[in-house]
């Protein structure tokens, strides 16, 4: 894994998304991820939408041993669809790790070193799983041009309480 920034905390400001929200496997999660990001895009290019910014996978329920709640979108300001939905980034404090290739690695060392620093995300636990009130992983690197997601920047940004 590469760290290209971070880990830190930054504040950031509400932003306008589109993204399609789907209960998936923790196994196959990231299969799926694919295959509505390349239906996300389709529908984008479609209706002439172009992202304000990164495509993005939000997890809104975290259950590893049951189902995940994701939701794949882009930074973006259009009228939804039937399948893709308006929403948005909260606002809040958040911490932020930018890296390159080893996603677990990348997500390990986040959440040590927002403990070490005694920082605690915006989460709830429910039958579900964890629900997190800003849990984002932001592909810097647009996945249109560069389709080896092992030189993928990615950007981890969690919101806190």
């Amino acid at each position: 894994m590469e760290v290209v920034d971070g880990p830190h905390v930054e504040h950031r400001n509400s932003r306008p998304t589109l993204g399609m929200r789907k209960r998936t496997p923790f196994r196959g999660m990231l299969a799926e991820r694919d295959r509505l990001l390349a239906e996300l895009i389709d529908w984008m290019q479609a209706r002439g939408v172009q992202p304000v910014g990164s495509f993005y996978l939000r997890l809104h329920t975290v259950d590893m041993a049951g189902e995940m709640d994701i939701e794949v979108g882009a930074f973006a300001t259009a009228p939804g669809g039937e399948k893709v939905m308006r929403g948005a980034m909260p606002a809040g404090d958040y911490v932020v790790l930018r890296y390159i290739n080893h996603s677990m690695r990348a997500h390990r060392l986040l959440f040590e070193w927002a403990e070490a620093q005694q920082i605690r995300f915006d989460v709830d636990e429910s039958g579900a799983g964890t629900r997190w009130a800003g849990r984002f992983e932001m592909y810097v690197t647009d996945p249109r041009t560069e389709p080896r997601k092992t030189r993928w920047e990615t950007e981890l940004a969690f919101l806190t309480r």
